[in-house]
């Protein structure tokens, strides 16, 4: 499955170029010296921004299967139930 929607993708990218800002920044702070709990706090913040692109494309993914899970064979069907079992009890 790809991401074919533009502004989803575009979406994705923005917050993903913002994490990554979020982790440079994380860098300069243990580089600085930083208190531990200040580079925790920031830490929890990437963790958190993390988890939504990962919600939103695992929710881009579902709504593709489920749409198109009429097209699928019995055992296609069982395959694409396990990847996704398997990726909500990853993101736990």
């Amino acid at each position: 499955m790809k991401i074919n929607d533009d502004e989803l993708k575009e979406k994705l990218v923005h917050r993903l170029k913002r994490i990554e800002g979020q982790v440079r920044g994380v860098q300069s702070m243990v580089d600085d010296g930083r208190q531990c709990r200040e580079i925790l706090q920031q830490l929890t913040a990437i963790r958190s921004a993390v988890m939504s692109v990962s919600t939103i494309v695992l929710e881009n993914y579902m709504s593709d299967c489920i749409l198109n899970l009429d097209d699928k064979n019995t055992q296609e069907r069982q395959e694409l139930m396990d990847d996704m079992i398997q990726l909500i009890s990853k993101s736990a």
